[in-house]
């Protein structure tokens, strides 16, 4: 979080955190695509040749007031390839809140478990307790044959009651009830006394 109090601005990150190819960078090129552009910046992405974010893409939105402070909230994709584990925990630094994207398929649970577990280390490494993080699971890609029961990806993942979305980013099925639900928990969390 960061406040410019000149421009009565308060900043705040969303990370979508998960491994690679769960649909991180298509949640926020639906965002960019559905959202006014008056309420939202540029999206900037770095990839690769084969068309892999090698580092992070960026997108704000602004909307309402917070404690009379006008908000934006920075949304980043962490890199989901492995060879890049610090990529991952250098975007994670300074984030208000987290959006897990997991892929639905039953031939990546493996990678989702581990991608969860990679998060919960980098937060530990950089001084966050990963339960009292605002923290957002969104099942991606269920509208892909071989896809998990959601009962079973709540269990496997143990989401520990964290909100729970279905989503097909492709098709903006669940991009905004997932975006929804961490910006109010972000400002749920920014609103509390200390």
């Amino acid at each position: 979080m960061f406040i410019n109090w000149r421009l009565r601005e308060i900043t705040l990150k969303i990370v979508y955190y998960g491994p690679a190819l769960s649909g991180k960078t298509t949640n926020l090129e639906y965002i960019h695509a559905k959202t006014n552009p008056a309420m939202r910046g540029e999206l900037v992405s770095l990839k690769t040749r084969e068309d892999r974010t090698i580092c992070f893409n960026f997108l704000q939105v602004g909307l309402g007031q917070i404690r009379g402070l006008n908000p934006k909230f920075n949304l980043y994709t962490a890199p989901g390839q492995m060879y890049d584990l610090s990529g991952r925990k250098l975007v994670l630094q300074g984030a208000d809140g987290i959006v897990f994207v997991a892929d639905s398929q039953a031939s990546r649970l493996q990678e989702n478990l581990d991608s969860l577990t990679d998060l919960e280390q980098n937060l530990k490494e950089l001084g966050d307790a990963p339960a009292a993080f605002p923290f957002v699971v969104q099942l991606n890609k269920r509208d892909l044959p071989d896809t998990l029961t959601v009962e079973h990806l709540r269990r496997e993942l143990n989401c520990n009651g964290a909100p729970l979305f279905e989503a097909v980013a492709t098709q903006g099925v669940g991009v905004f009830d997932t975006l929804k639900a961490i910006i109010n928990l972000v400002i749920a969390k920014v609103q509390m006394p200390a």
